[in-house]
Formats: structure tokens, C-alpha cells, sequence
């Protein structure tokens, strides 16, 4: 059986349990025709696949105190050739990736986790922080009447740095020593999409409107990826909190009211537009077969 390791990689919060849920949910009800089929689990935990599930189809938000550490999944998939193939699914904390940014440093069973497979890389579309000027900041202080104190410091963490400078870093980081294998594959994944889609942008030129570095960085080959952009919308819309308490959403009554929760998501590669997460997965994959 041929092996392949498929690496999510994102900030917190970017949509990487979210979209293992959603895969999980297809593989297991096969109401959605899917390049890869599910043949049988053969590593991982059963129970977070079934409870992250849950939560999906409940359209309720993923706890993150049960999300916490590493989970390694992986899961016995068939082809469209029907081959038997293996997916080895890290699904790392986005505090992770969050430490390498802005400590550079990384745990060692972290590190070794990210030395193998291609990359999915979650971006949450409506979470994005953009370059900020000081200049900027300070007319719009005088200009709402707000006190300005001239040559005072400013403060800074890395953590106000743009989303995609620390993208960049993280992607770079993956070419240099200890963690560089070479050349991969990379499927970026702007998530929440059905936040972005009202701007009337595709995939692309969305990455090319809010993360121009990101996708300079891409384009200019010097870290030799191959790489594709999707939009995707996991959950369709905002779900409730774990907190009984809290009021329900809107968005999360409508989408349990769907006959088919599957029908929630929405995955766009250019023009085309699918349910079927498989896809990106497939399109990684190949890397390993064609020698790229």
C-alpha cells in the first residue's frame, strides 16, 4: 500500500480540525461521489475523528481544550484506480506554528512530524492581519482627535506581524535545516470562505488581493513549491458555541436543517467548484508519483 504524508499547517484557529472533521463526516457517510474512497481506518484515534464529526454535523465549534497536542491519523483510503493508498494526517495545535513564529523554536516530536509529506496550509479568509503603517495610525489618531505623543515608542510583539509575513517565515522555515526535504507540494486552503465570497474574488485573486506577499513568495520559486489555491467553506456558515448557554446562531439552526450536511461545504480550485475534499488531498499525493 503506498504511503503518503499530508502535513495541515496554520495559524490557530485557521481551520484545520474543522476540515478534518468535514473529510471525516464524507469518507464515513459516501453521500458525495469522492476521488479517494475510504477503505479502513488504521491508525488514530477513532473517538476524536467521531467527536470532531459530531460537532461538525451538531454545527457546533470545535472545543479547543480537547484539541490540544498533536493528533496523528491515519486513515486507508482507495483511488479512483481503486489502489489501496495511506494518508497520514498530522493535525498539530496552531500554537505550534504560533511558537515557531514567534520563538523559533520548535519541540522535537514537532519537528518531527513536519520533515515528510506535502502541505495543506489553512489561511482563515476573514482573519487576516494586514500591514499596518505607523504613519497611517497616527493621522487616523489626529484625524478622530486622539492624543499623539510624537517620538514615543511603540510597542510590538511578533504576534501583531502581518498573516502573511508570518506565513512566509513558517513556509521558509520548512526549507532550511532541520526540517528541509526538498521540494513539496502545497495546497493552500483559505478558509471560511463563505465569509470572502461576497468581495467577488476567486481563490487566486483573493490571495493576490489581501496576501500579495504570500503569494509573491509562491510564484517566485525560490523555495521551489508547487503549489495550488482553494477556497473553502467547511462549515457554511457560523456555528454555535460549546456553551449551552449561549444563543444559537442563525447560520447553525439553517445548516441543521439540511437534509444532507455534507451539502455545507463548498470547495473552489479556480472556476471549478466541489464538496469533495478529496481533491486537494489527491492533487498532494501525486507529488510522491510523478516525481515532483
Amino acid at each position: 500500500m503506498a504511503d503518503h504524508s499530508i502535513i495541515a499547517m496554520g495559524l490557530p484557529e485557521s481551520g484545520k480540525s474543522t476540515f478534518l472533521a468535514a473529510l471525516w463526516h464524507l469518507l464515513i457517510e459516501r453521500d458525495i461521489d469522492t476521488v479517494l474512497k475510504f477503505h479502513s481506518l488504521t491508525a488514530g484515534e477513532t473517538s476524536y475523528l467521531t467527536r470532531i464529526a459530531k460537532r461538525w454535523r451538531e454545527a457546533k465549534v470545535q472545543d479547543r481544550t480537547e484539541l490540544n497536542g498533536a493528533q496523528v491519523v491515519s486513515i486507508a483510503l482507495r483511488d479512483a484506480d481503486d489502489a489501496p493508498v495511506q494518508i497520514t494526517f498530522p493535525d498539530l495545535p496552531g500554537e505550534a506554528y504560533r511558537r515557531m513564529w514567534e520563538e523559533r523554536d520548535i519541540d522535537p516530536p514537532v519537528a518531527d512530524l513536519l520533515i515528510s509529506g506535502a502541505i495543506l496550509l489553512f489561511v482563515h479568509a476573514d482573519d487576516i492581519r494586514a500591514p499596518s503603517w505607523v504613519v497611517d495610525n497616527t493621522a487616523l489618531s489626529k484625524m478622530l482627535g486622539l492624543p499623539v505623543t510624537e517620538g514615543a515608542e511603540v510597542p510590538w510583539h511578533p504576534r501583531l506581524a502581518p498573516t502573511q509575513v508570518q506565513l512566509v517565515s513558517l513556509l521558509q522555515a520548512l526549507r532550511q535545516p532541520p526540517l528541509d526535504i526538498g521540494p513539496r507540494r502545497i495546497a493552500v486552503m483559505l478558509s471560511a470562505w463563505d465569509k470572502a465570497a461576497g468581495e467577488g474574488l476567486g481563490p487566486h485573486d483573493y490571495l493576490t488581493t489581501k496576501l500579495p506577499l504570500l503569494r509573491q513568495y509562491l510564484e517566485s520559486g525560490a523555495d521551489e513549491w508547487d503549489w495550488r489555491v482553494y477556497g473553502l467553506s467547511a462549515q457554511g456558515g457560523d456555528y454555535d458555541s460549546i456553551d449551552a448557554a449561549a444563543p444559537t446562531k442563525p447560520d447553525a439552526a439553517r445548516l441543521r436543517d439540511l437534509d444532507q450536511p455534507s451539502k455545507r461545504i463548498r470547495l473552489l480550485n479556480g472556476a471549478h467548484e466541489t464538496q469533495d475534499l478529496t481533491e486537494p488531498l489527491a492533487w498532494l499525493m501525486a507529488a510522491d508519483e510523478d516525481g515532483s
